[in-house]
C-alpha cells in the first residue's frame, strides 16, 4: 500500500532548527509523571509550517542516548545530517526538519551510552508505518471529516449494560478476499460497504477487529503489536480504516479495537532495548519476558511507559471513534506467576504473586476512559477468578465495563463436545454458570482462539454425523443467545466453516450455496433480531433479576428450562433446550402466568435445517402448578434444540 502514497523528494541536508517545540512543561511533567494521555499530539512526528517553512517536527523519548537523529530517504539514511537535541533532563530528543512532511519514510537513529550499542528504531508513535516487511515509520496527517454524528449521539444507549450487544469477531486480513487479484486481502474501503450489509442483514450490533495496530508478523493476527498509534499499511491508510469506522457507524455498527498492552515483539526496529537499555520492558527476564509467546513484558512501574500505553488507549477512541477496547491478555498482566514455575518469577513488595502496577496501570486507564469517553465500553479478556474485574474503581474494581466469560466457553464447549448419551452426567456443566453469573458483566465468546491451533471449527467439534452436527451447533448459539451476558461469534462461525480458521486465507463463503450452512446463518440471524427485539434478552444481562430457574434439574433427559426477564414481567421469555436427539412428547413446564405461550423460535424448524418438530406455534398455559410455577404448559420438544416461548395472552 506504501508504494502509493510515497512522495518522491529530493535528498535534503537542510539543518534541525532546536527552537521548535510542541512540548510544554506540563507535558514533560505529566509524562514524567505517568499521567499524560494524549502524548500522540507531541512526540512523534508532526508536519507543520515554521516562519513560513513546511516541514515536520520529530520527538521521541530515548534518555538513554548519546545521540539521536532522524534518518530517512530524505537524507539518504544518513546518521550525521539531522541530530535532534534533548529536552532537559525529561529524556526527549526533538528538532524541526524542514521541507520534508507528508508520505516520507522515517526511523530515528539512536547511538546509546551503554554498550556502544546503535540502532535505528521505527518511531513509537509513529501515525503510519511502512508496510511489512518494510519497518520504517511514514510521516502523516489524521485529517478526516467525519459523517457519524448520529452514531455518537446514541452511542450511549447503543454501549450500555442493558443493550443488547451482539458482537461479531472479524480478521480483517482474511474475512473476504479477492479471487480475482490472487486472493488478496480487501482493503478497508472495500471492506467497509460489504461488512456493513453482512453485520446488518445477520443481526449483530457490533463489531470487533482483531488488533489493526501495526505488526511485523502476520501471524501474529496482530496481537505482537509494533505500532500502537498506527492501523496497519496491509489495507490502506488511516484514513482509509476511518472511513470503515465511519461507513459502519453510520449503518448503526458498534466498532471495538482489539488492544495489547500486555507484551509486544522483541523485533529489533521496535519497542526492544529501544535505547540500549530496556526502556519499555523489564531488564530482568523473570518480569520483562513471556514465556508463552516469547515476546516482552510492558515495565507498568515506569511513569513514562504509563504516559505510553495510556495515550495508545486514548488514541483510539479519540482519532478512529472506536466503541470499545477489548483489552487482551489481563491476566498474564495480573499475575507475577503467569505461566512460569518457582523461581522464574519474582514477588511483589508484599511477597504476593499479583502484579500491582499492572493492576495501577489497568485502574488508571479505566478512569481515563470512563472520565473522558463514559459511553465507551472497556472489556477485559481475563481468564482467572480475579475479583471486580468488571466494577467500578471507586469500589476496589479494577474498572473494565465487561468481561469475557471464559469459565461459560470452557465448560459450554466441553458439554457440547460430548456424545449426547453421556451428557445426562455432566449436567452440572451447563447449570454452574448460574452460580457466578452475576458476579462480574459477562461477554459470552465463542472467539477466534476456538477455532485455531488443531482445536478445529465450532461445527467440527460437535458430535454425531452432518445432521447431528448442524442441530448441535444451533443449539449450541441457541443457548448463548439465551443466557444472561453480552455475546460474541468469531467469523465463519455463523454458517458453520467446516476447517479451522486461516489468517491466509478467506472464508468459506461457498459453503452458504449448502442448505444446512444458509439454515445455520438464518438461525444466527433470527436469534440476533430476537436478542435485539425482546427486552427480556438484554435489558437485565448483567442483573440476577433478569434470570430464574424453571427446572435445571432433568439431568436423566439433559433438558434445561429457564425465564429470562427485562423491566417489564409480562414480557417475560421462556426457554428450553433438549440437548439429546430424542424428541420428547408431553414435557411439563411451569410457567409464571396463564395465556397462550407463543413459540417464537424453534431451533428444528426447517428452514434451519431442522426435523420440523414444533408446537404449533404455541401452547395455551393450564391452571396447573408445577416446578413451583402457578401454571404449566405441555409441549414437545424437538431433539438438540432451544424453543423460546413468550405470553401473548392472558385468557385460559
Amino acid at each position: 500500500m506504501i508504494e502509493d502514497i510515497k512522495i518522491k523528494r529530493k535528498h535534503t541536508g537542510s539543518p534541525v532548527r532546536h527552537d521548535v517545540t510542541l512540548l510544554t512543561d506540563d507535558d514533560l511533567h505529566l509524562f514524567n509523571e505517568g499521567t499524560h494521555y494524549r502524548l500522540y499530539g507531541k512526540l512523534g512526528a508532526h508536519p507543520m509550517t515554521v516562519d513560513g517553512v513546511a516541514g515536520t517536527y520529530f520527538a521521541v523519548w530515548a534518555p538513554n542516548g548519546k545521540q539521536v537523529s532522524v534518518v530517512g530517504e530524505f537524507n539518504g539514511w544518513d546518521r550525521q545530517t539531522h541530530p535532534l537535541r534533548q529536552r532537559g533532563c525529561s529524556g526527549i530528543w526533538e528538532g524541526f526538519i524542514p521541507r520534508i512532511g507528508k508520505g516520507a519514510m522515517y526511523k530515528f537513529y539512536i547511538a546509546s551510552h551503554h554498550h556502544g550499542y546503535r540502532v535505528d528504531k521505527a518511531d513509537p508513535l509513529a501515525r503510519y508505518s511502512e508496510t511489512p516487511p518494510g519497518t520504517a515509520s511514514v510521516i502523516w496527517e489524521l485529517d478526516y471529516n467525519w459523517h457519524d454524528g448520529d452514531w455518537q449521539e446514541q452511542r450511549h444507549a447503543r454501549n450500555a449494560l442493558s443493550a443488547p450487544i451482539s458482537i461479531y469477531e472479524v480478521h480483517p486480513g482474511s474475512w473476504r478476499r479477492v479471487p480475482e487479484e490472487d486472493h488478496r486481502p480487501l482493503t478497508y474501503r472495500e471492506m467497509a460497504p460489504q461488512l456493513a450489509e453482512y453485520v446488518v442483514q445477520t443481526g449483530f450490533t457490533h463489531v470487533e477487529f482483531l488488533p489493526v495496530m501495526e505488526h511485523p508478523f502476520y501471524g501474529s493476527w496482530g496481537y505482537q503489536t509494533t505500532g500502537y498509534f498506527a492501523p496497519t499499511s496491509r489495507y490502506g491508510t488511516p484514513q482509509d480504516f476511518m472511513y470503515l469506522v465511519d461507513y459502519l457507524h453510520q449503518h448503526n455498527i458498534g466498532v471495538i479495537l482489539d488492544w495489547v498492552p500486555s507484551h509486544f515483539p522483541s523485533d529489533e526496529h521496535g519497542l526492544s532495548y529501544f535505547d540500549g537499555t530496556h526502556l519499555y520492558e523489564h531488564a530482568d527476564r523473570r518480569q520483562g519476558f513471556h514465556p508463552d509467546w516469547g515476546s516482552l513484558i510492558f515495565n507498568y512501574g515506569r511513569n513514562e511507559v504509563r504516559s505510553f500505553l495510556l495515550s495508545s488507549a486514548m488514541f483510539w477512541l479519540d482519532k478512529y471513534h472506536a466503541d470499545g477496547l477489548r483489552v487482551d491478555a489481563v491476566a498474564s498482566m495480573l499475575y507475577l506467576d503467569y505461566a512460569r514455575t518457582n523461581g522464574d518469577w519474582i514477588p511483589n513488595k508484599k511477597g504476593g504473586r499479583e502484579n500491582l502496577e499492572a493492576v495501577a496501570f489497568l485502574r488508571d486507564l479505566n478512569r481515563a476512559v470512563n472520565r473522558e469517553y463514559p459511553d465507551v465500553q472497556t472489556i477485559a479478556e481475563e481468564s482467572t477468578a480475579w475479583p471486580l474485574v468488571s466494577r467500578p474503581v471507586e469500589k476496589g474494581g479494577l474498572g473494565f465495563g465487561l468481561k469475557w466469560d471464559m469459565g461459560w466457553m470452557h465448560d459450554t464447549l466441553q458439554y457440547m463436545s460430548r456424545d449426547p448419551i453421556y451428557r445426562k452426567y455432566h449436567q452440572g456443566s451447563l447449570n454452574f454458570r448460574s452460580v457466578y453469573a452475576f458476579s462480574e458483566n459477562f461477554v459470552l465468546p465463542l472467539s477466534h482462539d476456538e477455532a485455531v491451533h488443531g482445536k478445529g471449527s465450532l461445527l467440527g467439534k460437535m458430535p454425531g454425523d452432518d445432521w447431528q452436527k448442524f442441530a448441535n451447533l444451533r443449539l449450541l448459539f441457541g443457548y448463548m443467545y439465551a443466557q444472561p451476558g453480552k455475546k460474541l461469534l468469531f467469523m465463519g462461525g455463523e454458517f458453520g466453516q467446516w476447517r479451522e480458521w486461516a489468517h491466509e486465507e478467506s472464508l468459506d463463503w461457498h459453503l452458504l450455496k449448502y442448505p444446512p450452512h444458509s439454515g445455520l446463518q438464518r438461525w444466527v440471524t433470527d436469534l440476533n433480531r430476537l436478542y435485539t427485539n425482546e427486552p427480556a434478552l438484554h435489558e437485565k444481562d448483567c442483573d440476577p433479576a433478569g434470570f430464574a430457574w424453571v427446572d435445571g434439574s432433568d439431568a436423566e433427559r439433559s433438558v434445561i428450562s429457564f425465564l429470562r426477564k427485562g423491566d417489564n414481567e409480562k414480557e417475560t421469555i421462556l426457554v428450553v433446550g433438549n440437548f439429546t436427539p430424542i424428541p420428547r412428547e408431553n414435557y411439563r413446564i411451569g410457567v409464571p402466568r396463564a395465556g397462550f405461550w407463543q413459540e417464537l423460535l424453534n431451533g428444528d424448524a426447517r428452514e434451519y435445517g431442522g426435523s420440523g418438530i414444533g408446537n404449533g406455534g404455541g401452547v395455551k398455559a393450564e391452571l396447573q402448578q408445577w416446578q413451583g410455577q402457578p401454571c404449566s404448559i405441555n409441549v414437545k420438544l424437538p431433539p438438540l434444540c432451544v424453543l423460546f416461548f413468550k405470553v401473548k395472552s392472558n385468557e385460559v
